[in-house]
Parts: C-alpha cells; structure tokens; sequence
C-alpha cells in the first residue's frame, strides 16, 4: 500500500472539515456536497502549482463552498452570534492562510474553527 501524499491528506482533511460545517448546517445535500468535490478538485490544481499553499487548502475549500452556495441558495454560514439586525455569513479568515476561521466582522470574533462550527451553532441549523 502506498503511503498517502501530503497534498491528498490535506484535501482529504479539507474535504472533512467543509462537509462537518455543511452538516452543522443542515445544508449538505447531495449538490452541496458536489460543490465541495468541485473545489477539491481545482485546488488541487491550485497546489500542485504552488505546493507552499498545501497548508491553506482547508481555507480555501471553505471559502469555494461559501462562494458557491451564495450563488445557488444564499449567504451560509449565518452568523449565529449577531442576535439582530441583517442576517449576515461569516467569513473565513485568514483568506490565505493556515489554521482558518470561521469570523463574524460584524461583532470582530471568531465564532469556530473551519470544521467546528457544530460547536458554535449547537449543532443548530446556520442556514
């Protein structure tokens, strides 16, 4: 058996922390979950170009799962923090970066983890 390379370990590991918030979520149907295979495959590419970036695969899939989403159904995660006014997403920061957050500008915290954010949510639905 081969051993599994860095870059499929950390895009296995994106995969799974991306599908965690969906399901936090309760949005991670069948199209949502082919959004992320779909960014997994470009970054990927992404890396295998620039492999230095192999630790900002998890960021990156979150931020083309959000895109995506946002283009088919809406904004995702919602804030669970900001109690009133607008609903409004989180965003993940850093934008390039290791170790990515789930972050609410509006009230300047991190809310979760990228992978966590059952536990910000209570598990609740961020949809």
């Amino acid at each position: 058996m081969d051993p599994i390379s860095p870059l499929e370990q950390a895009l296995h590991a994106a995969r799974a922390l991306v599908l965690a918030d969906l399901a936090a979520g309760e949005v991670a149907a069948a199209d949502v979950v082919s959004m992320v295979e779909d960014s997994v495959v470009q970054r990927r590419w992404w890396v295998e170009q620039w492999p230095d970036g192999v630790a900002f695969v998890a960021g990156l899939v979150a931020q083309d799962v959000q895109d995506s989403l946002l283009e088919r159904y809406g904004r995702w995660p919602l804030c669970p923090v900001c109690g009133t006014g607008d609903p409004h997403a989180l965003e993940v920061e850093p934008e390039l970066g290791p170790d990515p957050h789930w972050v609410c500008h509006k009230a300047g915290v991190k809310v979760a983890a990228v992978g966590a954010l059952g536990s910000a949510t209570g598990g609740a639905s961020s949809s």
